[in-house]
């Protein structure tokens, strides 16, 4: 037994491995919890790390905690995420509802660190979790690591999707192509309008996020247990979140009703729900991005993106659109995240939602799905994709939809009857009109101009 020393909590001893810098309570939970072998995300331990840091040092100045006990707890947390901290948090994430596990664990590994540099004993439940319950720190975490991920990954990588989207509209703006709607052959529009619909698109998702951050920024911590902010002084929400403010450059703020924060997830569960349309946007965006580089000869073909990879162990030369077929995957994959907060979010039964920890993998990691695959589909699909122009031409010339355009002049009935001519004839549509109307090639020429159809309205 010489690679394990002994340990002790409320319930007795046992055996833990003698350099793990946690204790007891996290060795039980890994003994407990052999389910998934899937830890807490490395975006929400480090934001745990960052609230105990704060705790430490609103307590140290609220007089709770010696000067030096709050200091060597901030400096343990200071150099742990300086190194792989990730490695001494291995609870599974399928623990205990209110992630006591985990919150347990970090008490522990903060514990052991400050005692290496204090000689007053720290304890991890009396000093380390002091004014604190997992009831309240636990979900402060999801929305304290939520919103770090949001203002320093997704947003500015949705951002940057726009900008690149919005540029590559300008540059293709002159390419004109068949409309469609249905799958089937509609009027015509640019490329520059259909890559800013998608720009806009995301523009929109980026509101409808930061409309999100005032409540995922906005903090259970203080309502220790239940809510009523047992055994926490009555300042210490106020000065856990301008500590956390300060280290953060992210404002924080206290909950105007702990009791909602720790008996409901619904903020959690609101963010997932625009991540959720976000997801839904990516993947409307990557299937028009596959659909118009189908082909080359037996699809659209209207655009060819950049050839990344072999698309075939078996067919040479077979290049497919592996960047939006990985975005639509995300999407697919976010989407199902969605639903398991939204059941998780049902769980919060009187006084404390008990999924916590589910709740959190699932978020985060939509999160960052999310702003991994955003930077890729914009750089790797959308910036590099070239225009097949004769392609587009092609299509054109024959949509016998372009007809369209004479309805005022020639009534619906008489063009409806020119279109289906020009589709059974296969033959373009300015020629069967120069037939079957009294209109002159030149006003047809104008009338069914591909490009001044884009410009709305009746030209």
């Amino acid at each position: 037994m010489s690679n394990y020393r002994t340990e002790k909590d409320s319930m007795g001893s046992l055996n833990v491995p003698v350099n793990a810098l946690y204790g007891a309570q996290t060795q039980r939970a890994i003994n407990n919890f052999p389910i998934s072998g899937q830890s807490m995300p490395k975006a929400f331990i480090k934001a745990l790390l960052i609230a105990k840091r704060a705790a430490a040092e609103a307590n140290g100045e609220l007089n709770h905690l010696s000067k030096e006990m709050a200091q060597a707890i901030i400096d343990a947390v200071d150099n742990l995420l300086q190194e792989d901290f990730i490695k001494h948090f291995p609870v599974d994430v399928f623990q205990t509802g209110s992630g006591t596990s985990t919150n347990m664990n970090a008490n522990e590994v903060l514990a052991t660190l400050a005692n290496q540099n204090i000689e007053e004993k720290v304890n991890a439940n009396d000093h380390v979790n002091y004014g604190q319950s997992s009831n309240d720190i636990i979900p402060s975490t999801i929305h304290i690591s939520s919103a770090i991920e949001l203002e320093d990954k997704l947003i500015p990588t949705l951002q940057h999707f726009v900008d690149i989207t919005s540029n590559k509209a300008n540059q293709v703006e002159k390419f004109v192509k068949t409309g469609r709607t249905h799958l089937m052959d509609a009027m015509p529009i640019t490329l520059g309008q259909s890559l800013r619909t998608w720009a806009d698109q995301i523009s929109q998702n980026i509101i409808h996020l930061k409309q999100l951050q005032p409540s995922i920024q906005s903090l259970a911590q203080g309502g220790t247990a239940v809510g009523t902010g047992i055994n926490a002084d009555n300042n210490f929400a106020a000065a856990f979140n301008h500590a956390l403010s300060s280290y953060s450059n992210i404002k924080f703020t206290p909950a105007d009703n702990f009791f909602t924060h720790i008996s409901s997830q619904d903020i959690a569960v609101a963010l997932s729900g625009q991540l959720k349309t976000v997801a839904i946007s990516i993947m409307k965006i990557s299937n028009d991005l596959r659909w118009m580089n189908s082909g080359p000869l037996a699809g659209l073909g209207e655009i060819t993106l950049e050839a990344l990879q072999p698309g075939s162990s078996i067919m040479p030369g077979k290049v497919n659109p592996v960047i939006p077929e990985a975005a639509a995957m995300v999407s697919a994959q976010v989407i199902g995240n969605d639903t398991t907060i939204s059941v998780a979010g049902q769980s919060g039964n009187f006084e404390l939602n008990v999924m916590l920890p589910v709740i959190a993998k699932n978020l985060l990691e939509s999160i960052e799905l999310l702003s991994n695959v955003s930077k890729l589909l914009a750089d790797k699909a959308i910036s590099s994709f070239e225009v097949n122009e004769e392609s587009l031409k092609q299509a054109l010339d024959k949509n016998p939809i372009l007809v369209t355009a004479l309805n005022p002049i020639i009534g619906y009935q008489k063009a409806a009857e020119i279109a289906k001519l020009a589709y059974k004839e296969n033959r373009p549509i300015i020629d069967i009109a120069e037939e079957n109307t009294d209109l002159s090639r030149e006003e047809l020429s104008t009338l069914l101009d591909p490009a001044k159809l884009t410009l709305g309205g009746i030209n």
